[in-house]
């Protein structure tokens, strides 16, 4: 039987979305919608419709497209007096994380009006047939994963923030939020679903949907008016694309950082011979954790100056000057949830589809009557460094999204990505140089333990080895050793096409409840 294509993504449901359209003879990039609005209903915490992200798309005709439909900035700004904004902590377990949420987080969403710019210009299949599997599982209900259940105790605080948001997510028969094996149903969801097949985007951005959301921002102390959504335009970018090691690589361009700096540490990483270590050493994880600080200190200095323009900020990260000061820096040490989902999507005429959506956490708002979560990315640190209600109005946020295809020397063709927050680039970076420095099959690229170095914190996944850590740890201190693997060190979803035989391999992280699917 003809293969007809890989998947890989978050979630069972998710990839059986991606699994039916690409039976019915869509293509990727029908299945990667069909995907994205499953993944809305089944991965309720890493991404909905009222949030943003990213597609990486490389056609069939060998054209290469970056789909921007992140969220951005309100074009007005209200007194901070009459803001709805305010704290929360994620309890991870091991550790808390601040995220502040209400309407006054809510940044203008992007993600509808990008799946509908994608259907027009790269799908084949009707949209209506492309969102029935993600109707069906709103209707009918969905059984909660344990992923899904440890993610709904972490932002706890946020699902019960409003009553509208509590109902949707608790047990229907108590007021404790579901766990694992009970059903989630979303008959409102299932309801907006059909009605935006119907109508298409307008009516999340000119009809009944935008009305009610400023009507909702203007009594409630958010920003949003009818020209935040009437003027919401989808980017399309021209990606940004390097060599490594005789590799080609297409990943996010500027204004997004997260590309940016996994560009810029694989050149690092070229510079200083990592090709010559063996993974899992402590030389390895030496560099490996200079190169992660050296990358926070360049996100710091350059790439969340937005006064730079978008190429012009890229070359100066890449220039061979910058590189070499960098190199030399690390060479002189002497040795001793952001709710984020990806899918990858390659199918058999050679068309790819990455695509990283994400929203935030939530903001705990829901469009009355819709099952709609918007997002709180105005009230992420991670996307606001400079603080809070400080950015230009009307600009796309900076993100951590990194969408990512590679064009391996070997011919062979990958599309991946991964959530994870500021763990985003890591994740990437690691499974990246999984596959082109050490030669690892996908899924042992993608199962491999992780380090991931942040305001002075490495971070050490278990599964190395104890001798190789002692060294490391000495010289870095201030560490965190982690006993097994956790979604703290993102989700990686990695779907491959063989050079040799055009056959399909794939691995879906577990560490966010990943699967893989060949299809054929």
């Amino acid at each position: 039987m003809t293969q007809k294509g890989i998947i890989a993504a978050g979630h069972p449901s998710t990839v059986g979305a991606a699994e039916t359209i690409l039976q019915a003879g869509g293509n990727a990039f029908d299945a990667v919608l069909a995907a994205q609005f499953a993944a809305c209903v089944v991965e309720p915490v890493f991404t909905s419709l009222g949030g943003g992200g990213f597609l990486l798309a490389h056609t069939d005709t060998d054209h290469d497209f970056l789909y921007d439909f992140f969220t951005q900035t309100p074009l007005l700004r209200r007194d901070s007096e009459m803001m709805d904004f305010y704290p929360i902590n994620a309890d991870f377990g091991t550790t808390t994380q601040e995220f502040h949420i209400g309407m006054s987080s809510i940044a203008t969403p992007g993600i509808v009006k990008g799946l509908f710019k994608i259907h027009r210009e790269l799908c084949t299949l009707p949209i209506k047939e492309i969102i029935e599997p993600a109707v069906a599982f709103a209707r009918h209900g969905v059984k909660m994963n344990q992923l899904q259940a440890y993610s709904f105790v972490v932002l706890e605080k946020i699902l019960r923030s409003t009553p509208a948001a509590l109902a949707i997510y608790r047990n229907p028969n108590s007021d404790q939020l579901l766990t694992e094996g009970e059903c989630l149903k979303q008959p409102d969801l299932a309801d907006a679903l059909d009605s935006l097949a119907d109508e298409g985007d307008s009516l999340f951005y000119r009809g009944d949907l935008a009305k009610q959301i400023v009507k909702d921002c203007r009594e409630r102390g958010d920003n949003i008016t009818e020209n935040d959504l009437h003027k919401y335009r989808v980017m399309r970018r021209k990606p940004l694309t390097f060599s490594y090691h005789n590799s080609r690589v297409l990943t996010n361009p500027p204004p997004s950082s997260g590309g940016v700096l996994i560009a810029f540490t694989l050149k690092l990483l070229e510079q200083l011979n990592v090709s010559t270590l063996e993974f899992g050493t402590t030389a390895y994880l030496r560099l490996l954790a200079r190169t992660m600080e050296s990358a926070q200190r360049v996100r710091k200095s350059i790439v969340d100056d937005h006064t730079v323009e978008e190429y012009p900020k890229a070359r100066k990260l890449l220039g061979s000057r910058l590189l070499h000061a960098y190199r030399t820096a690390i060479l002189e040490h002497t040795s001793s949830t952001r709710g984020t989902t990806h899918i990858s999507v390659i199918d058999a005429k050679g068309n790819m589809a990455s695509m990283t959506t994400s929203n935030g956490e939530g903001s705990g708002y829901i469009i009355p009557n819709t099952g709609i979560m918007l997002n709180n990315m105005l009230g992420e640190e991670d996307i606001n460094p400079r603080g809070f209600h400080r950015g230009a109005p009307g600009r796309r946020l900076s993100s951590m999204l990194s969408p990512t295809l590679m064009f391996g020397a070997d011919g062979s063709n990958v599309a991946m990505g991964s959530g994870g927050s500021n763990r985003i680039r890591t994740a990437m970076l690691q499974v990246l140089l999984n596959l082109i420095d050490f030669g690892m099959p996908v899924k042992t690229a993608v199962d491999s333990p992780r380090i991931h170095f942040e305001n002075g914190l490495l971070s050490i996944e278990g599964g190395f080895e104890l001798d190789e850590l002692a060294e490391l740890t000495a010289e870095f201190p201030n560490h965190k050793l982690w006993q097994d693997h956790n979604l703290f060190f993102g989700g990686v979803h990695v779907a491959q096409r063989n050079a040799a035989d055009k056959s399909f391999t794939g691995a879906g992280d577990p560490r966010r409840g990943g699967i893989s699917l060949r299809v054929g």
